[in-house]
């Protein structure tokens, strides 16, 4: 069993090496060329879509709004990449990497106005005939059926890579460390019985949530991102107001270590860029069609709307959140010491603010994890519909459910090398139907933003 999961954990660590970046980064810097940068000049747009200002698609096909749709997709990225990943970043590839993770959001804005733009495009129909979106069908409608076998096998990858195992695992652990530990609900030993009964509340809270199915799920994202994001925002500033002559250093450190190649691992200028680009990529997974599946739920007529509105994603959450984490860490100098992973963040906030800094710090990790796998079980049970039909949906909920508990009490680390693994296999469809289809996308935001500009009803 080790020697499985050490094959699947070198797997994974392929998977998320220089190939998939070059891939993800490369593509987006084609869409960013390809589109003229025209995505980029439309930001105000997409906050004007938001608030409900070109919301004229009553009757449309679609689920959901704009904003439960952008809400449901940041749920799914916003996780403990923002806190472990951004410290991994850090303690790797030094303050420097920070740098190339924000080039990977700001060319992840022009990937996700491609992919998300083509989710709606190129929706169809399940065998119960409602209208799905995502990157399995836009390449089943729009791309030549020798293409098809890329469907089934994001489909496949997304089954897998979408399981809860690993944000469960990690959730209880912190809850273990930060709460259950110091108030003798268990030790360091002792403790299958905390995190059981730990995985069964969290079991029914996820199964409340998405029985509902994507209605429900989007009711409830809608009000928990927003409430994360100005949560860890204020309580980031109200860091760096304590630290507040340090931030000019923090930021130098990071622009010279961009350039200079001086990594914590004592790699060479292409260590720092390659740590960041990974880190970036998989914090705001711009490519990786998990961004597609919860916008082509969108209630739209005009796809390029969507497009607009997907393209704020990486901006919030690397630029913004990955960046307050960033700093937190900088300021605090708590990466140079022997803290490794969320450590680090939780070390940051709890010597800023003792006896209470790690509990602010638990109430977000909650957020994070919990939103994350509310996202994660929408997007497995449209991978499950896609392969053996819809009455199977209900059938993997309740699958899904159970492995919130199993992954509350058992080590999986096979199973986490398979789930990281599969989470990057999605790339390769969704980036190639992506690149084959990208002159569609580039004809329609030419007409839209036409009419958009000539002040046509849109």
């Amino acid at each position: 069993m080790e020697t499985v999961g050490n094959a699947l954990n070198a797997w994974a660590t392929f998977m998320w090496s220089t190939p998939l970046v070059v891939l993800l980064v490369g593509g987006g810097v084609f869409f960013v060329l390809h589109s003229r940068g025209m995505p980029y000049r439309y930001f105000r747009h997409g906050i004007e879509i938001l608030s409900g200002k070109f919301d004229k698609d009553a009757g449309a096909a679609g689920d959901i709004t704009h904003f439960k749709a952008l809400a449901t997709a940041l749920s799914g990225t916003l996780g403990l990449g923002n806190i472990t990943g951004v410290a991994v970043a850090i303690t790797v590839g030094g303050p420097g990497a920070i740098f190339w993770m924000w080039v990977t959001a700001v060319v992840g804005v022009a990937t996700k106005f491609y992919t998300a733009s083509l989710a709606v495009m190129y929706r169809g129909k399940d065998d119960s005939g409602h209208l799905q979106g995502g990157p399995m069908y836009v390449i089943r409608e729009a791309l030549p059926r020798r293409w098809l076998p890329l469907a089934y096998l994001f489909a496949i990858a997304g089954l897998f890579g979408t399981l809860p195992v690993f944000q469960v695992n990690q959730l209880v652990q912190v809850l273990r460390d930060v709460f259950a530990i110091p108030a003798g609900l268990a030790s360091s030993e002792q403790h299958l019985a905390f995190d059981f009964l730990t995985g069964l509340i969290l079991s029914a809270v996820v199964f409340a949530v998405v029985i509902g199915r994507i209605q429900r799920i989007a009711a409830v994202t809608s009000r928990v991102v927003p409430f994360m994001v100005v949560f860890y925002f204020v309580l980031t500033a109200a860091l760096l107001f304590v630290h507040a002559d340090a931030i000019p250093a923090a930021f130098a450190m990071i622009f010279e270590g961009a350039f200079r190649g001086q990594s914590v691992a004592g790699g060479a200028l292409g260590t720092v860029i390659l740590i960041g680009v990974q880190r970036g990529a998989f914090s705001n997974e711009a490519g990786i069609g998990t961004e597609a599946l919860a916008h082509g739920a969108a209630r739209t007529k005009e796809p390029i709307r969507e497009g607009v509105v997907a393209m704020i994603g990486p901006v919030v959450d690397t630029l913004i959140v990955c960046t307050c984490t960033a700093l937190a860490i900088l300021v605090t100098g708590v990466w140079q010491g022997d803290a490794v992973g969320a450590s680090i963040t939780t070390l940051a906030f709890e010597t800023t603010f003792p006896r209470i800094g790690s509990y602010l710090l638990l109430i977000m990790v909650f957020f994070l994890s919990m939103s994350t796998v509310l996202t994660f079980s929408y997007y497995g049970a449209k991978c499950a519909g896609f392969l053996f039909g819809t009455r199977f949906e209900t059938l993997y909920i309740w699958f899904y459910v159970a492995l919130i508990t199993l992954g509350a009490v058992v080590s999986l680390r096979a199973v986490i090398g398979l789930l990281d693994g599969m989470y990057a296999t999605m790339a390769i469809p969704t980036m190639i139907s992506s690149l084959l289809l990208a002159p569609k996308v580039r004809a329609a935001a030419l007409d839209y933003f036409g009419r958009l500009k000539e002040g046509t009803r849109l």
